[in-house]
């Protein structure tokens, strides 16, 4: 048989009125809301991460390729900052609050957060490809985890997994492996 889509319109209708306190989250989110939270949370700190070590790349960049690599770094910032924003919107959607606090934010970020040794510019790029590939198999794994559980909360990492991807690709091709 046929998947028929069908509504009762009255029961939504209700339901609406009845949960006006629970936001924009209705019945068809059946994810374990504090446990998104929580992941989403680790999301924000991986990103905050992000955009402070690519910003202090930018600023600190030095060797010929300075300027060209500098402005991929400064553009990745700001794409991390945006990633940032979008996952605390969603937490704060979903009637969590961002956990912004710095004291934590690098023990919850699954990347990590090192200055590159005397400015090395191949150094820097290495840092930030590694930090995309981790970022890209754990937004992988949490878009697979979520599954049809909460479809909007999907997507926003499926945005960013691709994003994610843009960015290991660009790194990718500056990178020069050490022989």
């Amino acid at each position: 048989m046929p998947n028929q889509f069908a509504l009762d319109l009255s029961k939504i209708r209700e339901d609406a009125r009845k949960h006006l306190n629970k936001g924009p989250v209705t019945s068809a989110n059946t994810s374990d809301l504090r446990r998104l939270i929580d992941v989403l949370n680790e999301v924000v700190a991986t990103e905050m991460v992000c955009y402070l070590r690519y910003t202090q790349n930018a600023i600190v960049a030095q060797g010929i390729n300075r300027e060209q690599v500098a402005a991929l770094f400064r553009e990745h910032a700001d794409e991390e900052l945006d990633h940032f924003k979008r996952v605390s919107d969603r937490i704060n959607q979903l009637g969590g609050t961002p956990d912004l606090d710095p004291a934590t934010l690098v023990a919850r970020s699954h990347t990590e957060y090192e200055a590159p040794a005397e400015n090395d510019l191949q150094e820097m790029i290495r840092e930030n490809f590694v930090a995309e590939r981790i970022a890209v198999e754990t937004y992988t794994e949490i878009v697979r985890w979520i599954g049809d559980s909460d479809p909007t909360s999907r997507r926003l990492m499926e945005d960013l997994l691709k994003e994610e991807e843009d960015h290991a690709d660009e790194l990718s091709d500056l990178y020069e492996p050490k022989s």
